[in-house]
């Protein structure tokens, strides 16, 4: 089975929302989402949109999406990449699709000179903990944020 990313169009604005849904539905947080289709096509995809999408496919069909933006650290003094959001759906999970996602993700960092790259996870979803640290991202405790950054980050990116 073949996995594909590519960056979201306007069109997959609905398949993006409901991802979001979805998402929320897991999270047990569905009550809080209030985009709508016209939202999503405003914020990811007019002009000087500041987030950017992801459409992840397995054999052409879309299982997922992450939505991701460039923050600034004043500390490194440089570009990092901060997930807001990626999700697969549970029935294509464990095939690769997320760690191909996020490996996307990692060298878009690395050819941004993003001096980091990082997410956020609710405490409570081991899964996606013991993945995100099978893959060699930190918790950062004070935050529960995960970081790649140097050599784990350009490593992850070249597939190593």
């Amino acid at each position: 089975m073949t996995i594909e990313i590519r960056p979201a169009t306007p069109s997959d604005a609905p398949q993006i929302l409901a991802f979001i849904t979805e998402l929320a539905d897991f999270e047990k947080a569905r009550h809080e989402v209030i985009a709508s289709v016209a939202d999503i096509e405003r914020s990811l995809f007019s002009e000087g949109a500041t987030a950017h999408g992801l459409i992840c496919l397995r054999d052409g069909v879309p299982i997922g999406f992450a939505v991701f933006f460039f923050s600034y650290s004043t500390w490194l003094g440089s570009n990092c990449l901060y997930l807001e959001d990626l999700y697969i759906t549970p029935e294509q999970r464990g095939g690769g699709a997320g760690k191909t996602l996020l490996r996307h993700l990692a060298k878009i960092a690395c050819a941004n000179d993003c001096g980091r790259f990082e997410w956020s996870v609710l405490d409570w979803n081991t899964p996606a903990i013991e993945f995100y640290k099978s893959l060699g991202a930190q918790p950062q405790e004070e935050w529960v944020r995960y970081r790649m950054d140097g050599k784990v980050l350009r490593e992850f990116a070249e597939g190593n």
